[in-house]
Order: structure tokens, then sequence, then C-alpha cells
């Protein structure tokens, strides 16, 4: 006689429904590849100290986020939006952040980050996750986004494949720091390596495209507290 152990049903919620929907519909429907890479986080984690140090509030997610809106007005091909027979490549660089809420995954945008300081791009970022952790967050703030960056790190995961936000043609999954070991100058040395996880629809640019990304990214970020 077959036995089922307990359970308990849990209807979706109308957000857990729509999120389902999207990531169904992003997966089935774009040619997503995703490409691993890290780089040496010293100049990073010492950047980040600096400010921890005279009580300023940045956070390691904010520099990336500043990096990435510099970086991405040399990589037009990843701020942009597949539109099925054709690219629509933006001028400006409104940088999706993925937050998770009580409610499910939200991506409140953060519009001209490349235009901000990176002061600014910290205080608006901070105001988008709080109204968006709230639940009173604008529902214009939720669209229009060109790039989206979404953070695991802070859980200790290495690397991953992000979903991209259709129609954008990219996802950064930001990733936790690892040490590792290079030799230098016949000496094995430790340095603390940050992941980055880039996912692209292969639809709208090729694998070097978006490895070239990556490299620039990874470029300055290891200079970024003398840049």
């Amino acid at each position: 006689m077959d036995k089922q152990s307990g359970y308990r049903d849990e209807k979706l919620t109308n957000i857990r429904r729509l999120i389902a929907n999207n990531v169904y519909e992003s997966i089935s429907k774009m040619a997503q590849v995703t490409n691993h890479s890290s780089f040496n986080a010293t100049a990073l984690l010492e950047y980040r100290k600096s400010f921890k140090e005279r009580g300023q509030g940045i956070t390691l997610n904010d520099i990336i986020l500043f990096a990435v809106s510099r970086t991405l007005k040399k990589h037009p091909h990843l701020n942009a939006h597949f539109l099925d027979d054709k690219i629509r490549y933006f001028e400006d660089v409104n940088l999706g952040i993925a937050v998770d809420t009580e409610r499910g995954l939200l991506v409140p945008t953060l519009f001209e980050a490349d235009k901000k300081s990176l002061t600014e791009i910290s205080a608006e970022s901070k105001r988008l996750v709080e109204s968006a952790r709230s639940g009173r967050i604008d529902p214009e703030l939720l669209a229009n986004g060109t790039f989206t960056l979404t953070n695991l790190g802070k859980y200790g995961v290495e690397s991953f494949s992000p979903i991209i936000n259709p129609p954008q043609t990219a996802i950064l999954g930001v990733c936790s720091v690892q040490v590792r070991f290079k030799e230098e100058d016949g000496k094995l040395i430790h340095y603390p390596a940050m992941g980055l996880s880039l996912t692209y629809d292969h639809r709208a640019l090729d694998g070097a495209t978006a490895a070239m990304f990556s490299k620039d990214l990874a470029i300055m970020l290891e200079v970024i507290n003398s840049s």
C-alpha cells in the first residue's frame, strides 16, 4: 500500500506567479550563456575599508554598481534591449538592482547611474532597496532597466547562472570572495578573489564581446582605489 508523508500546499502569490512566468519566458526564449571569471579584490576591499574607517556607508555593492555603470559605456551591446528584429542601444545606463524581499524578487532601477557619483549611487541604491522591501516602491521604478546586477556574494555563493531580465541582453552576478593562490617571483602567494558570473543573450552578442566587458570591469575594480 502506498503511503504519503505529510505535506502542505500553498497557493502561489501573485508576485511569485509573475516571477515564475518571467523566469520561464526568459529561459525558454533566450539563448542564455554564462561566463564565470574572477579578479583580485585586494584594492576593492581596501577601498571599501577606507570608507568604513571614515564612517561612510559605502558598500562593496555600491562600488561595483559604480564600476559597472562606467564600464557599460564602453560596451553598448550589454546596455541594450533585444527586440526580436532589432537591438536597441541606450545612451544612459539604467541599472536594475535585484532585491530579495518578503514578497519575492524585485528589481528596482537606478536611472542614469553613469551620470551619478559613487556617493549618489550609494544613497539612491539604498533608498531603492528600502522602498522595494517595504512594499511602497513606485511601479515606475521597477521598469526600464538596461542592465541588471544581482549579488549573492553575502551568502557565500562562489558562482551561479543569473537569469536575464528580458528584453535586456545581459545580467551580472556578483559572487563571494575566496582565497586563491598564484605564483609570483617564484613564490606562491595568496590573494582575495571575487567571482563574477555574467549571463548574456547569445542572440544579441557573442562570447568574446561579453568576455571583454568582464575583463574591463575586472581591470577597473582591481585599481578602483586609484582610478
